[in-house]
């Protein structure tokens, strides 16, 4: 086994157990019997334990691996963000003790390690490490971060448009 399969077996694991840790503790606090909307996380989840890990594995499935998790993710933090906004007292009653104890802000953090996971995944698989390659800039364009920014914004916008508009 050469250093790189170790190291991508290690993050492959280290992803499994982050995502079911998340996943157990999310069904701890919001079990899909008791509502109907936490069937969505329920099944992401499910994906994020048993199909994305297998995913990464094989080289030709490591670019759609990388999507799903990042999609996944922004999913999580979108709505784990919306969760704690529409629950936050009067603007006069803030504090940082508020914004970093009593939101899902840890969670969000927590959940964009798994992201992060993903990425060097991806990074390991699909660039030749070995090589000294110029740096080309082009932060906005896939599989860049400048990408996932977009789409977090992007479907952050989508996401609040479709919650004011259904109130």
């Amino acid at each position: 086994m050469t250093q790189k399969q170790n190291l991508k077996i290690t993050l492959i694991i280290g992803l499994f157990l982050l995502s079911l840790g998340g996943w157990l503790l999310h069904m701890r606090i919001h079990p899909p019997q008791h509502d109907p909307v936490h069937l969505i996380p329920f099944l992401l989840g499910l994906a994020s334990i048993l199909m994305i890990p297998l995913l990464f594995f094989w080289s030709p499935l490591v670019p759609l691996a990388y999507l799903l998790n990042g999609l996944i993710v922004i999913l999580g933090v979108i709505t784990m963000a919306h969760f704690s906004l529409a629950r936050l007292p009067e603007p006069a009653d803030w504090s940082l003790k508020l914004i970093v104890f009593e939101t899902t802000l840890a969670d969000i953090v927590i959940l964009s390690v798994k992201f992060i996971l993903g990425k060097v995944l991806f990074d390991l698989e699909m660039t030749k490490l070995e090589k000294e390659l110029p740096l080309r800039f082009q932060f906005w364009r896939w599989p860049n971060l400048g990408w996932w920014l977009v789409h977090l914004v992007g479907i952050g916008v989508i996401y609040a448009t479709g919650n004011a508009l259904l109130k």
